[in-house]
């Protein structure tokens, strides 16, 4: 039988069932794929985050309740609070290499720093069905990288869309749908990913690395407040330097145990 020490992390909040909740599995050596699958669909989270210790850092995969992906901002936070705070460790830098190359996570205070790769998105018309689907008529801006970003009129505009979820199409249809921001925030944003067990995501960090350079380019600013405005929410402190993105949140544990694989 081996017992897998294991955390659940609210990700970019300061408070218990604020944010996004990630898993977080601490492994001696890697489990088979399968297996590393199977505790995802246990845990039943948007991300189950797996770690192991290596000689220069720790090697990091994500998997949701399908599949691995090869990149997750708030179960990388979540991860790097777990090391930080529950591990002891000492260093104000950790590193973790993945399949999206090696990403650093610095820490000051209670606030932990992502410096992730910036996303690169491209002009493109967006399908009819899709926007249907999301019940959106008008927008200001489309474009497509890692997913869809579309811009909106308003911050009301974006709280507002109540989308038809099982009518677009996964894979292809996983949209971020943002407006400039009111109150302090420079941008807000929500995420949906259709196919998934939790179709709209309540914090997601890897629509914020293509969300920070269009806004940077939009409003001439490096450095941003960015609120995810889901039913969770989550704020953002946004820096864009050359080709990467710094992402900025606390986060929170809610959970801590013990797996046992048997």
């Amino acid at each position: 039988m081996q017992e897998i020490a294991f955390y659940m992390v609210d990700a970019f909040s300061d408070r218990t069932f604020g944010g996004n909740a990630a898993a977080v599995c601490a492994l001696k050596s890697w489990l088979p794929d399968e297996t590393l699958l199977k505790m995802a669909q246990q845990h039943n989270q948007s991300e189950t985050a797996f770690f192991v210790p290596t000689k220069g850092g720790f090697e990091l995969r994500w998997f949701t309740t399908q599949h691995e992906v090869n990149l997750c901002g708030h179960a990388t936070l979540a991860t790097a609070h777990v090391i930080f705070h529950h591990l002891a460790y000492p260093d104000a830098r950790l590193h973790f290499d993945t399949l999206s190359g090696r990403l650093t996570v610095s820490r000051e205070g209670e606030w932990l720093t992502l410096d992730f790769p910036a996303g690169d998105t491209q002009a493109q018309t967006p399908s009819p069905e899709m926007l249907a689907a999301l019940g959106i008529s008008d927008y200001l801006a489309a474009r497509k990288g890692r997913a869809w970003l579309i811009e909106l009129a308003s911050r009301e505009a974006v709280e507002a869309v109540r989308p038809n979820i099982s009518a677009m199409t996964p894979g292809e249809h996983k949209v971020t749908i943002t407006a400039r921001g009111t109150g302090g925030y420079d941008f807000v944003s929500r995420f949906f990913s259709p196919g998934e067990a939790v179709w709209e995501d309540p914090v997601t960090g890897s629509a914020h690395t293509m969300l920070i350079p269009y806004w940077s380019e939009k409003s001439g600013k490096t450095t941003m407040l960015a609120r995810q405005v889901s039913a969770r929410g989550g704020d953002i402190r946004c820096e864009l330097r050359g080709d990467r993105v710094l992402m900025s949140g606390t986060a929170i544990t809610y959970l801590q145990g013990t797996v046992f694989l048997r």
